[in-house]
C-alpha cells in the first residue's frame, strides 16, 4: 500500500488523498473522502466502535467502502481525516500465513469478532485524535495532515514519527533507488540476507528532499481493487532493497495512497501530455527521478 505526500516550499498543502499508483490513471489514483460527511455520501460505513478511542487497536473512527477493508479511513472526533489502515482478514492469514507472528504487531488483531489484522498510519498526532481532533480552521490550513506516524505496537500510543526531510532520515532506515512517478524508496532495517518475515512492511518515499509518500506491503498474494501487483522487472528497476528485489512479484501486492499539493498538480497538468515525460510523470503525482 503506497501513500504520497507533496508539499509546497515551507508550506504543507496536502489538499487531496488518493489511493493506488498506476500508469493508467483511469484505474488508479482513486480519490478518498476527507470528512465523515463526504465518506457517507460516497458509500463508506463505520466498521469499528461508534466512540472515538474505544478500540484498543487504533485511534479514530474507522470507515470502509463496501466490504473491502484494504482501504480503511480513520477520522478524528470532529469528523476530519486523521489516518488510514490496511486490513487483512484472519481467513486470508490462515490461507497465506501473512502477517506472520513476527509482524503482530505492527499488525494488530481487530474487529468485533477479531476477524482481521490492521496496520495503521496517522496524519495527525495520534494522541489528539480522540481528545481534541482538528478544527475546521486546522483542516483547511493543513489539508490531509501535518506529518506521518506509523503505529509499530499493539497500542496507538506506540508510534514512530517519520522524518519529513530526506536529509534528516537516518538508520535503521535504508535507502533504495528512485522509482519514476513514486520517489526515492526507504525500507526499515532491511538487509540482503534478512528473513522476510522480519521486514517491517512499510516503506517511505521522498521527492525533492521531502517526504511525499509511504506504503504498506503485504508479502502474500491477495486480491483487491486497491492493490498494485508490480511485475518482477519493475521490482528490479525500483531496487527497493536486495531483500525485496529477490521476491516474486506475486508476493508484493501494494496499496498506494497519494497526497498531492496544488503546486504539484499545476506542474503535472502543464506537461502531462509530453511524451518526453510520460515515463516518469502522471497527472496526479509529480515525481521526477534524477
Amino acid at each position: 500500500m503506497l501513500f504520497f505526500f507533496q508539499t509546497d516550499a515551507g508550506n504543507p498543502d496536502w489538499y487531496t488523498l488518493r489511493v493506488k499508483w498506476g500508469v493508467d490513471v483511469s484505474k488508479s489514483f482513486y480519490t478518498q473522502p476527507r470528512t465523515v460527511d463526504e465518506a457517507k455520501q460516497q458509500g463508506y460505513r463505520l466498521i469499528g466502535p461508534d466512540k472515538c478511542g474505544a478500540s484498543k487497536a487504533y485511534n479514530g473512527f474507522a470507515y470502509i467502502k463496501g466490504d473491502d477493508p484494504i482501504v480503511t479511513l480513520l477520522f478524528d472526533k470532529n469528523d476530519y481525516i486523521a489516518g488510514i489502515q490496511t486490513a487483512i482478514r484472519v481467513s486470508e492469514e490462515q490461507k497465506t500465513g501473512f502477517p506472520p507472528k513476527s509482524l503482530r504487531p505492527p499488525f494488530v488483531l481487530d474487529g468485533k469478532d477479531n476477524d482481521r489484522y490492521v496496520i495503521s498510519a496517522y496524519f495527525t498526532d495520534p494522541s489528539k485524535i480522540c481528545t481534541e481532533g482538528r478544527s475546521k480552521e486546522q483542516f483547511e490550513e493543513e489539508g490531509t495532515g501535518e506529518n506521518l506516524w506509523i503505529q509499530t505496537g499493539s497500542s496507538p500510543s506506540e508510534v514512530m514519527k517519520v522524518a519529513k526531510n530526506q536529509d534528516e532520515i537516518s538508520a535503521p532506515w535504508v535507502e533504495g533507488e528512485c522509482f519514476p512517478t513514486m520517489g526515492h524508496h526507504y525500507w526499515y532495517n532491511s538487509t540482503a540476507d534478512m528473513d522476510c518475515d522480519e521486514l517491517l512492511p512499510v516503506f517511505l518515499l521522498y521527492n525533492g528532499g521531502k517526504l511525499n509518500g509511504f506504503g504498506f506491503v503485504s508479502l502474500a498474494d491477495m486480491d483487491s481493487t486497491y492493490y498494485e501487483h508490480p511485475e518482477f522487472k519493475d521490482i528490479k528497476l525500483a531496487s527497493f532493497s536486495l531483500a525485496i528485489a529477490a521476491l516474486s512479484a506475486s508476493f508484493l501486492p501494494k496499496l498506494i495512497i497519494f497526497y498531492v499539493s496544488r503546486l504539484a498538480r499545476k506542474l503535472s497538468s502543464s506537461v502531462s501530455r509530453s511524451l518526453n515525460f510520460s515515463f516518469c510523470l502522471n497527472p496526479y503525482a509529480f515525481v521526477l527521478c534524477p
